[in-house]
């Protein structure tokens, strides 16, 4: 019998490259001719709150990595809270449940203000090393958490890191969650297909193109220091916006609060939602809604 951990993948069999291929690919593809109120575009803005996970997922113990975490929770989250608020704008906001737990004040007050709460892994664990139970309970206990700590239990999820195991798609159908946004096989909002399987969850799509991490994010132990001015990303995004609302698609972004919220870059979140207002059909949506949506009235 061939041991596949040790052969090269040339000398995979069909069944085995196509096994791994099939786990979780794009089916249906949800674009509605037109969004909600007959509007041109939807805009589906997404705020990643890592905080002090970032530093304890992997078991670090660094007080000063953690300080920045406390940041995005401290100064980031009121400040893009304000913004969106001041524009009359929903957002949805993923929170690892340790995320909730440190500042419990601050998942209660994203939901009291109209946005959405989904989920985002226990302590920004990688699902790919994690054992089905150990993944899945571990899921299921955040869901848990953000419910008890917003009253309201979470529809989505977007995996810590975008780390999607073979597991993960079939615990989402477990907790019958309705749409995943951690994959990136099209733009649009698409079905979720498991071996053939129609699973009936929507993938809301992401892409590290409209990211502030990759542009941004300094990380001092590996020696990676990014940093695009903040109106080169500005003008990326801007772009990325235009090209969906040509096309009569959806606009997701994602972003995290020890990142976007700077005083030199938390422009560029009001400045495109004065972008997109001044088309005058853009439909701002959470996650939840415009996956909803998307796969109601797909043409």
């Amino acid at each position: 019998m061939i041991d596949l951990n040790i052969q090269p993948p040339w000398n995979w069999p069909e069944s085995h490259w196509q096994g791994l291929v099939d786990q979780a690919r794009a089916g249906r593809a949800y674009r509605p001719a037109q969004w909600h109120e007959g509007k041109r575009c939807a805009v589906a803005f997404s705020f990643d709150c890592d905080h002090e996970t970032n530093e304890l997922n992997d078991g670090g113990k660094s007080i000063a990595r953690m300080s920045w975490g406390q940041y995005g929770s401290r100064v980031g989250v009121p400040r893009i809270l304000e913004i969106l608020a001041r524009n009359d704008v929903p957002a949805t906001f993923f929170i690892p449940a340790v995320s909730g737990l440190l500042h419990k004040e601050e998942p209660r007050r994203i939901v009291s203000e109209g946005h959405e709460v989904g989920l985002h892994g226990w302590i920004h664990e990688r699902n790919s090393v994690l054992s089905y139970e150990t993944e899945r309970e571990l899921m299921l206990r955040s869901a848990d958490t953000l419910e008890y700590l917003t009253g309201t239990r979470p529809v989505g999820i977007r995996t810590p890191s975008w780390d999607f195991s073979a597991h993960t798609l079939r615990i989402e159908q477990e907790l019958d969650l309705r749409y995943d946004s951690s994959l990136m096989a099209d733009e649009d909002c698409y079905e979720l297909i498991s071996y053939g399987q129609e699973t009936g969850i929507v993938e809301l799509p992401v892409e590290w193109i409209r990211d502030d991490v990759p542009y941004f994010l300094m990380h001092q132990p590996s020696g990676s220091r990014p940093h695009v001015p903040p109106s080169d990303v500005f003008e990326i995004f801007r772009s990325e916006f235009d090209a969906a609302y040509d096309a009569g698609a959806v606009f997701q972004l994602t972003m995290h609060p020890h990142v976007i919220a700077a005083r030199s870059r938390i422009w560029i979140l009001e400045e495109l939602i004065r972008h997109a207002k001044a088309k005058g059909d853009c439909w701002f949506a959470t996650h939840a809604e415009v996956a909803a949506f998307a796969k109601a009235h797909a043409a």
